[in-house]
């Protein structure tokens, strides 16, 4: 089952990682990105691990454009 991500999810993600690379991350960036995680994992009945996981990658290891 491919993980859906939404926009806001991939916002979230994409602050924090900016604040990561710029040694600035903050905690109510953090806390922000786990809440929305959390709650995208109960709405669609998926792993939070799994979300987690896949919102990363999508954010620090994009895919090139074809």
């Amino acid at each position: 089952m491919a993980i859906e991500l939404s926009d806001e999810l991939i916002k979230l993600e994409s602050a924090a990682w900016a604040e990561i690379q710029a040694g600035a991350l903050t905690v109510d960036t953090a806390h922000a990105v786990q809440v929305a995680v959390t709650a995208h994992a109960e709405a669609t009945g998926q792993s939070r691990y799994d979300i987690e996981a896949a919102l990363k990658k999508r954010v620090r290891h994009p895919e090139p454009d074809a």
